[in-house]
């Protein structure tokens, strides 16, 4: 009896102790896997109830005033979120039937799933499923990752019941749809319609809508491996899926007999995929400067800001952007062989808002040498006389009238500690005596302009200069800047001469009319308003001056580029010009014939035009009238197009009209409300005038 009572007690103390060990595992894995879930909810939890706000953004996107995209950043994929109504059904049954059939009913993870994948993966001994329900799909994109792990996994399980708590099934299904990578660099339903078959919004369906089933099979047959199921690449592996999901659209009742057949037959065409091409060169180098002017207000950048989700609008007038930029190549076509003329730049500027209508950086944008050089907004080019109304600006500010004047003769300008003079000549070699400063500004005479800069001085001339927009410049300010010898940008003088326009009022330029997030709210409008740089004196003396178009029928004749009319040259000359509209204007010319200009506004638009070769080369006897001067011409013309015709405002109530006597002739012209005497202004500049 004793000895069966210790076999017994031999017995039952393995016993027990494989119980405790067995039991103590159990503890062991019950506390691993609670502080595995706790874990994952702490370092999780929040992202799992706020993933709507952490998916990848879509691509940034620039629109034109019309509402038609224009430019798309691609580097980081192409995405376009909608709301689920607008994805085709057709899509959201294929993703289903095929990646998580028990979506409307599952906790966000399906166990039957799990077995039936852990089933096949171990039938032919390596993973073919993943066995990943919709939202854990969602999860691992989002949140913890793409490692091949059962971690991973697991952390999948623990997480989707708290989604799929947070959010509506559509709403999981919509994030899914607007997410999930179909290959290509498309993400999203939206992103692959376009990119498989080519499809675009229409005013009444998005290209996602217009899925038909067998467009949606293939798009779901994708994502579970992206590269072997490319239809461009494997296009048999794409065939094969495509009848996997049509076979179960049709078992769980989505499709009949006849649509599942149908529609394998219609993926079996030779023209069933028509890729879509992103065209970004509808107006890059205006779409450039936006993203330029974006990141530099953001402070990123321009690539940091590829998947914002942000729309820009602009104000880019794309008609006019086309004809401007046909109308500047055939000119430049005209006049390059007997000229050495290559290249031209344009901008548009609206001056009721400040919003730039046009940007042609130069005229071969596709050209692989310097196409992608934007010589509008990034060129620092001479502006040759262009530059000198910010003088005259200056003098008129100070008191000076137009109908004074100066002695046109020979000028030596003396400096001291041993640095050579400075002798300005006038472009046509000759002096014209005592000239009036409206005709001297007229006319462009050199040496009078000088004279009127060491009146007025350098320093006060570059201020009213940078006041008015040119901003950013290059080279040193000094007696010859009244001829253009600073480099300036085509878009901050025309900037500036905006200026003049409006009276004085200087209004930003901007390309940005106002931005949305990706939810649509607008989170940027531009200022459309402005302050004054300029006295209305001036700014008014100044447009009646370049207005003026009897005063320049000296150099330029009575039916130059710089008159807008729409009838010919010839008809103008016959006293036919048509309804002429008023316009002030001046050109520019650098030396050696290096850069042609040719600058000036409506009431409407400042337009300006700068024309040369890339290469800084010599052109070869072209002035600003006849190189710059027909494209500003006719850009004018395609930009008023329709507009009522208004001429430039009256004189402020402290400009009077005077007939004064002065030296050489007696003129009449305006004046600030004061003795003309006294605008007479010392110089602490030592000057030499040689007869």
């Amino acid at each position: 009896m004793y000895a069966a009572e210790r076999t017994s007690t031999r017995t039952m103390i393995p016993l027990a102790a494989t119980f405790f060990s067995v039991l103590l595992t159990l503890v062991i894995v019950f506390v691993s896997v609670a502080s595995f879930i706790d874990a994952t909810h702490e370092k999780y939890g929040d992202a799992s109830v706020t993933l709507e706000d952490i998916l990848p953004k879509d691509n940034l996107k620039i629109y034109d005033a019309a509402g038609g995209v224009v430019y798309q950043m691609t580097d980081e994929g192409l995405q376009t979120s909608l709301p689920l109504s607008q994805i085709s059904p057709n899509l959201a049954h294929a993703e289903i039937a095929i990646e998580d059939q028990n979506f409307y009913k599952n906790a966000g993870y399906d166990i039957s799933g799990i077995v039936r994948a852990a089933i096949a993966n171990m039938t032919v001994g390596h993973v073919v499923s993943g066995g990943s329900t919709i939202t854990q799909q969602i999860i691992k994109n989002a949140i913890v990752g793409n490692q091949t792990t059962a971690l991973r996994k697991l952390q999948e399980i623990i997480l989707a019941p708290e989604v799929t708590r947070h959010y509506t099934k559509n709403q999981i299904l919509e994030m899914y749809l607007n997410t999930t990578f179909y290959g290509e660099q498309a993400y999203g339903a939206e992103a692959a319609a376009f990119t498989y078959y080519g499809l675009h919004d229409t005013p009444t369906e998005t290209a996602a809508q217009q899925l038909d089933i067998a467009q949606a099979a293939m798009l779901a047959g994708i994502p579970s491996s992206p590269i072997a199921r490319d239809p461009f690449l494997h296009p048999q592996a794409a065939h094969t899926r495509v009848a996997e999901v049509l076979q179960q659209m049709y078992v769980q009742g989505y499709i009949s007999v006849y649509e599942r057949d149908s529609a394998i037959l219609e993926a079996q065409q030779p023209n069933f995929l028509n890729p879509g091409v992103i065209n970004n060169r509808l107006a890059p180098h205006y779409a450039s400067y936006t993203l330029r002017e974006l990141a530099n207000d953001l402070h990123v950048r321009i690539t940091d800001l590829s998947r914002t989700g942000l729309h820009i609008y602009t104000s880019l007038d794309l008609n006019l952007q086309n004809n401007v930029l046909k109308d500047a190549q055939k000119h430049i076509a005209e006049m390059s062989k007997s000229h050495n003329m290559s290249n031209a730049a344009v901008v548009v500027i609206d001056n009721h808002t400040g919003a730039i209508r046009t940007i042609v950086g130069n005229i071969d944008p596709s050209n692989p040498t310097y196409g992608d050089f934007d010589v509008a907004t990034q060129g620092y080019r001479q502006p040759g006389s262009s530059f000198k109304p910010y003088i005259y600006a200056t003098a008129f500010n100070m008191g000076i009238s137009p109908g004074q004047t100066v002695l046109d003769g020979p000028l030596v300008v003396g400096f001291c500690c041993g640095l050579p003079p400075y002798i300005p000549h006038n472009y046509d070699l000759h002096y014209h005596g005592y000239v009036s400063y409206r005709y001297a500004l007229q006319n462009s005479f050199n040496i009078p302009a000088v004279k009127l800069l060491m009146r007025v001085g350098v320093d006060q001339a570059l201020q009213t200069a940078q006041t008015m927009g040119l901003t950013t410049y290059t080279g040193t300010p000094n007696y010859t800047m009244v001829l253009g010898s600073l480099g300036v940008r085509l878009l901050d003088n025309t900037a500036a001469y905006s200026t003049f326009a409006t009276g004085g009022i200087r209004i930003p330029p901007h390309a940005i009319s106002y931005v949305r997030d990706q939810a649509g709210k607008v989170i940027f409008r531009a200022p459309t308003t402005g302050k004054r740089v300029l006295s209305k004196a001036a700014a008014f003396m100044i447009t009646n001056v370049l207005s003026d178009n009897q005063s320049r029928v000296f150099e330029f004749g009575k039916c130059s580029s710089l008159l807008i009319y729409p009838n010919t040259e010839n008809q103008c000359y016959a006293g036919d010009p048509g309804p002429v509209r008023p316009s002030a204007a001046k050109t520019g010319t650098s030396n050696d014939f290096r850069d042609n200009w040719t600058m000036g506004y409506t009431t409407d638009y400042t337009v300006g035009v700068w024309a040369g070769n890339n290469d800084n080369s010599a052109m070869v006897n072209v002035t600003g009238v006849d190189g710059a001067g027909p494209i500003w011409h006719d850009t004018m013309l395609m930009a008023e197009q329709g507009q009522p015709i208004h001429g430039f405002p009256g004189p402020p109530s402290n400009v009077v009209r005077r007939t004064v006597s002065y030296p050489g002739q007696r003129t009449t012209d305006w004046y600030l409300n004061a003795d003309p005497d006294r605008t007479h202004i010392r110089t602490h500049i030592r000057t030499r005038t040689r007869t």
